[in-house]
């Protein structure tokens, strides 16, 4: 905190589900910081539904301080952050902060169908490209970008963050720009809103197979409405 030059920290957030330590001792030692005054807020980064509600359960049975907010993965390639950890956002009241909106610079506009790919791009660093994205499956999504883009007169990657900033429990979302230009692009995607039939479009070209017990629990539809 002398380093930040700061009296206390506004959220403060575990990067990771620690599975070795007792969820109570973990959160015993997040509210203690809370009552001293040294942080606001308390949240979590990539946690599992059970990791997040069980670490809710665990507070307000000895109420503690409980997580606010979750930083999470969540893109327009990447939407199985929606089969679970979306509803319990909503049930729980807990906001969403999203890293890697632009899925690991797929979503930047420079990889498009029948073009190579970018020599410069965080994709082309193996450490750092994130989860396999079948080809045709990208260029789907990109090519709905493009049009919707078009359509409302801004680019490939401040559409995919204005879809991302219109969906439920999102807060906020964290940009990683490598060059101002970037960072000017990236808050473009603010201050105007797409459509629901421009968001309906990129919801079909993105959407994928569900897995179980998802698909099971969409066919009760009435009794278990999807968040979105």
């Amino acid at each position: 905190m002398r380093r930040l030059r700061t009296d206390y920290i506004d959220l403060f957030q575990l990067h990771g589900f620690d599975a070795l330590t007792p969820i109570e001792e973990t959160l015993r030692a997040l509210d203690d910081l809370v009552r001293a005054g040294k942080i606001r807020y308390v949240g979590c980064s990539n946690f599992s539904g059970w990791h997040l509600m069980k670490s809710l359960a665990v507070s307000e049975k000895y109420g503690l301080a409980r997580h606010v907010a979750h930083q999470a993965y969540y893109s327009l390639i990447g939407r199985s952050f929606e089969w679970e950890l979306m509803p319990l956002g909503l049930d729980q009241k807990v906001g969403t902060l999203v890293w890697s909106p632009l899925g690991w610079a797929r979503l930047t506009g420079k990889i498009r169908r029948g073009q190579p790919r970018p020599s410069v791009s965080r994709i082309n660093d193996p450490a750092v490209q994130g989860p396999a994205v079948d080809d045709d499956y990208l260029y789907r999504v990109v090519d709905a970008l493009e049009i919707v883009a078009k359509d409302v007169g801004k680019t490939v990657p401040q559409v995919a963050i204005n879809w991302l900033l219109r969906r439920p429990t999102v807060s906020s979302v964290i940009i990683g720009a490598r060059t101002e230009d970037q960072l000017k692009q990236n808050l473009g995607a603010v201050g105007w809103s797409l459509s629901d039939q421009q968001i309906a479009q990129l919801d079909e070209a993105s959407a994928v197979p569900l897995t179980y017990p998802y698909f099971h629990q969409r066919g009760f539809a009435e009794r278990n409405p999807a968040p979105v």
